[in-house]
Formats: structure tokens, sequence, C-alpha cells
């Protein structure tokens, strides 16, 4: 699918969905990240994200869309069109647009197997500190004695 015809695409769920046209720029954006798609206030174009389309599906496009058209609409019309406000959130029931786009499979993170644990000691009070993350030792000391910090052992567990 290109813009063109995405730009169909929006303008005939505009006009099935909420009965009024889509009169601007509908465009995919590939530097789109976290997001499915975004209304432009100032321009009043939609982009959406790609991504959705290729590892997700078209029905996945269409509530993206709807969604995009929530906010089109709703900004038009001088009503609330942020997530937060009743109409916006009537109008996604009413056409039957998700309030959330879903997680694309590739940013799914997976757990890594090993983790470690790192050990500091305090060289004054002999304190230790137990940590995920390494500690820069020059710049950090001891929060009970501000004595000098120094890396005892580092545990990786499975």
């Amino acid at each position: 699918m290109n813009d063109s015809e995405l730009q169909l695409l929006v303008e005939k769920i505009s006009v099935e969905s909420f009965g009024r046209p889509f009169k601007h720029q509908a465009s995919f954006n590939s530097r789109l990240r976290t997001t499915g798609g975004r209304y432009l206030l100032g321009t009043h174009n939609i982009e959406i994200n790609k991504k959705y389309l290729e590892q997700l599906g078209e029905k996945e496009l269409i509530g993206i869309i709807k969604h995009e058209l929530c906010h089109y609409h709703l900004h038009l019309e001088g009503k609330g069109h942020q997530h937060r406000d009743t109409d916006f959130k009537l109008l996604l029931k009413k056409v039957d647009a998700p309030r959330f786009c879903s997680h694309l499979p590739e940013e799914v993170k997976e757990k890594r197997s090993s983790k470690k644990i790192l050990f500091y000691q305090c060289t004054s009070c002999h304190l230790t500190y137990q940590r995920k993350r390494r500690i820069d030792t020059s710049r950090y000391v001891c929060g009970r004695c501000r004595g000098r910090l120094k890396k005892v052992k580092e545990v990786i567990l499975n």
C-alpha cells in the first residue's frame, strides 16, 4: 500500500464510519516509532506508521485510522479531541475504534536469561551495596560515611 491508496482508504473510512469527509492529507511516516499514527493539529493531516500494516495487517491499520479520525473530526468541530476527553471516548466507542494500538511484535522485549548483580563495599565502614547497574566509583561515595567505594564481586544469575 502506498500513500495514495492510504488516502483513499482514510477518505472511505471517514465517510462510512463518521458520515463526514476527510479533506486533508493522510500519509505513511516511517519515522514514527512508538505510536501507530498521529493527527497533526496545525495542518489537520494524519500520519500512519507503516510497520503496523506490515506486521499486524489491515484490520489493525483500520483501527488506527479510525482512532486518528476521531481526533480529526472532534478537533474540527471544536470538541474535546484529547485522549482524556469524554467526547473522544464516546466517539471511539461509537465507531468501534481502539483507544490504544497493539504492540508491534518486534518491539516486545524478551527478558534476558542471565542477570548480574554487582557488589560494592565502602573502604571505611565496610557497608556493602548490592546493585543491578554499574556504579562509577570515582564519582560516588558511601551514603553513610562518605568513604570510597570499591567493587567486591559480580554474580551472574541464570
